[in-house]
């Protein structure tokens, strides 16, 4: 069980998390995208290198096609063994180990106190206020201490985030998370060894072409070629991709039969690719730590100040939610928003249309419509909403295509598909308004006949 509890929390830790957790919908609209994935020239500003590449021939051609005019296997799965020689574990992997020790000798050190100081006699209480009152300068002088060390902690564990250059905390070295990410790794890699697709099979040629094309467009991004980048294709309906630290990519192809076109899977795999290269999961993995060492503080006091067992648990109850709504899914969100705006960038250098990025999400929320399926509020998820993605996609658009424009890439068509998906919308919506329409008045005029029919009966 305690081997099962490590795997569970070094996957939970390092998992690039996945931003789509849906199926694919049958009435959603299929485009066809324009295949503009061809290295051009270079151009002084942005690295761009000429190179042929065999990726896409010209035309339009869609991810769809490529899904069911190849649906023959060549070669069976391959057996994957995670075995590896006996070692000792490392520090984070130790640390998530005693982590759920935590949170009860914080409870059980706050019920202590609490037990102990209600124990006392009112004479001791009184010497114990007097102690604390004369030397109050001195306990506000420790106080000041341990701020000045945590402080100067966090500062000496800023790094500047690659690619955005936004200020960071890393805890975690890059040596000990690698490992931490490999553990994970396995752990991915035996839960889905018996869905794996061969090398050989189209789809998955066609997702490592994009991946190398996209590798080969972004030499300017630091990092970015020390990643093995390994494609794993899995069979699943789920509308579903991740990156893991290490480079490992995992597509399921259900998220191959919810993309559209060409340009939408780069957008999405840049996406992916984005989270790793940046180091999202390092990152979030090291502000868990700090605010778990905060929680545990907050929940030794609130066990030693609640009178009562029963309002220690709610008080409990509510410190976590007030963490979880405050501090760990508006960061999540803020690092998905992130990933999207890099993401975004790299599609863009790889000559993609750009535009086809919020034309995906804009599927995903129509997908969710026609389900039925209620929409959790943005607050309580991890990730943005569709319609916030579309907007924040939509606003960093003209910047992309700036961007690719420098690369020299093909000029893209006259028709933006984000126009061509929302007439789309409009006709299907219209189209269903007319049938409704039309069997309501069907129905209307057969109740009428039968009431005339039941009118001229001689009862």
């Amino acid at each position: 069980m305690a081997l099962i509890y490590i795997h569970r929390l070094t996957f939970q830790a390092v998992h690039a998390r996945s931003v789509f957790r849906w199926r694919h919908s049958p009435h959603l609209h299929t485009f066809q995208g324009n295949a503009n994935l061809f290295s051009p020239v270079p151009r002084s500003g942005v690295w761009c290198r000429f190179q042929k590449t065999n990726l896409l021939e010209s035309g339009s051609v869609t991810v769809r096609q490529f899904t069911h005019r190849f649906s023959g296997i060549t070669e069976s799965v391959k057996n994957f063994h995670t075995s590896s020689t006996l070692r000792a574990l490392p520090a984070p992997v130790v640390w998530l180990v005693f982590k759920p020790l935590q949170k009860v000798a914080a409870i059980i050190l706050g019920r202590s106190i609490r037990k102990w100081w209600k124990s006392l006699p009112p004479n001791k209480k009184q010497l114990f206020h007097e102690w604390a009152r004369q030397r109050r300068w001195h306990l506000m002088g420790v106080g000041t201490g341990l701020l000045f060390f945590i402080s100067l902690f966090f500062f000496t564990h800023l790094e500047e985030s690659p690619i955005t250059g936004r200020s960071r905390l890393l805890v975690i070295s890059r040596k000990d998370f690698m490992e931490l990410a490999q553990h994970a790794s396995d752990v991915c890699m035996e839960e889905h060894a018996n869905s794996f697709l061969p090398v050989s099979d189209s789809r998955h040629k066609l997702i490592e072409q994009v991946v190398q094309f996209v590798v080969q467009r972004n030499q300017d991004i630091e990092g970015i070629n020390s990643l093995p980048w390994n494609v794993h294709l899995v069979e699943s309906p789920s509308v579903n991709a991740f990156v893991l630290p290490n480079g490992k990519i995992f597509v399921f192809t259900g998220m191959l039969e919810a993309i559209t076109d060409i340009n939408q899977l780069v957008y999405v795999l840049g996406h992916e690719m984005a989270h790793a290269l940046i180091g999202h999961a390092a990152e979030q993995a090291s502000m868990s730590h700090v605010v778990d060492l905060f929680s545990v503080i907050m929940l030794t006091a609130i066990w030693a100040i609640c009178p009562r067992d029963s309002l220690a648990v709610l008080g409990h109850w509510i410190q976590s939610k007030l963490v979880q709504f405050m501090f760990d899914r508006p960061f999540s969100r803020k690092l998905e928003a992130e990933a999207d705006q890099v993401g975004l960038q790299m599609a863009a250098k790889a000559c993609a249309d750009v535009r086809a990025g919020p034309v995906f999400w804009q599927q995903m929320d129509l997908a969710e419509q026609l389900r039925g399926e209620h929409t959790t509020p943005e607050w309580l998820s991890t990730h943005p909403s569709h319609r916030s993605r579309v907007t924040h996609l939509d606003r960093l658009i003209p910047e992309a295509l700036e961007l690719r424009e420098k690369c020299d890439c093909p000029a893209l068509p006259a028709s933006d598909p984000r126009i061509s998906f929302s007439k789309t919308v409009r006709n299907l919506l219209e189209k269903a308004k007319k049938e409704e329409n039309k069997g309501r008045n069907n129905i209307e005029s057969n109740s009428t006949f039968a009431t005339k029919v039941l009118r001229s009966i001689p009862w």
